[in-house]
């Protein structure tokens, strides 16, 4: 992997500096961002996330694939994060057309010769593009389903992440998932996994975060507005994590429950503030430049740090009613 930026020098007290100082923090902006710090005696790493935000056709699978990767142009990012189902749609009416359009992962990840269709085109745009990615697919193991998220990089699949919370319909066609939480090392930064509606958990982004994620990637399918908009950033907020959510946009009526999936995919700051938030119901790409070292900082004050002040002996796992 090519080089992610700069040496990491206490950035969090930088940032706050700036801000305090009323100087602009851009996180956008690569080339004015590390100047200012390097003004204040300091330099940071700087690591280039993507989101894409796309409208699939369902079961159009190839169709979708090139959709994405046009989406995602000639610009360059060290991680791609991608919507649930993204290639095959969402809206399953039947098993049959279920398991033909799921993916078979081997137990243990050895590169294409483990992968299914998708995933063996991730691997290669990845090699192409000499990046990391992240994805929903639906997922068959033997003859189970699962909705799936995997992470996967020039060499292969690093990660596989069932997901845990299904919603809605996804009852009726997926198993639980039987996966823990997931962090992997990328080298920039260590990123977790998690899948759209397992944002109504907080549960969920704390094991990432105790685990040591930095940065949570959040593929989703959401149709209810604002919800995952406003909790991502509390999980970013109370973990102090980066949180990249990737939506879709569009309509999926296959059945008789019509589904509007909402946009507004987004990258929330360790801060909870939004760095970028993209449109409701446009396809798009954006990237952003991040540091990650700022996710390594939990502390709240002199006094206080969001991990270490937890006392789980006080807290419940089920409910006393």
């Amino acid at each position: 992997m090519r080089p992610a930026g700069l040496l990491v020098l206490r950035p969090c007290l930088l940032l706050r500096r700036l801000k305090k100082r009323g100087r602009p923090v851009n996180y956008g902006n690569h080339c004015a961002f590390q100047l200012e710090l390097r003004a204040e005696g300091g330099t940071i790493r700087i690591m280039r996330i993507g989101i894409v935000q796309s409208s699939p056709l369902f079961g159009k699978v190839e169709e979708n694939l090139c959709r994405v990767e046009r989406l995602m142009g000639e610009r360059e990012a060290e991680l791609w994060v991608l919507p649930e189902f993204f290639a095959t749609g969402y809206q399953f009416t039947s098993r049959v057309e279920l398991e033909r359009l799921a993916d078979r992962l081997a137990d243990r990840f050895t590169g294409h010769a483990s992968a299914g269709r998708v995933t063996q085109r991730l691997i290669a745009i990845a090699q192409a593009r000499d990046c990391h990615i992240v994805a929903g697919i639906p997922e068959i193991a033997g003859d189970i389903l699962y909705n799936t998220a995997i992470l996967v990089s020039p060499a292969g699949i690093l990660a596989r992440y069932r997901k845990v919370h299904l919603f809605f319909e996804e009852k009726r066609w997926f198993t639980p998932g039987d996966t823990p939480f997931p962090v992997v090392n990328i080298g920039a930064a260590k990123v977790g996994l998690m899948i759209c509606y397992d944002h109504f958990f907080p549960e969920a982004a704390r094991t990432l975060a105790l685990r040591g994620a930095e940065i949570i990637a959040h593929p989703a399918n959401l149709v209810m507005p604002g919800y995952a908009q406003m909790t991502m950033r509390v999980r970013a907020m109370e973990n102090a994590v980066f949180t990249v959510t990737a939506n879709r946009v569009g309509r999926e009526s296959r059945t008789a429950q019509s589904l509007c999936f909402t946009g507004e995919s987004q990258i929330v700051s360790p801060q909870g503030e939004i760095i970028v938030r993209l449109s409701p119901d446009r396809e798009e790409a954006r990237i952003v430049n991040i540091d990650p070292g700022e996710a390594r900082d939990k502390s709240l004050n002199q006094y206080n740090d969001r991990l270490a002040d937890r006392r789980p002996a006080f807290y419940l796992s089920q409910p006393e009613i």
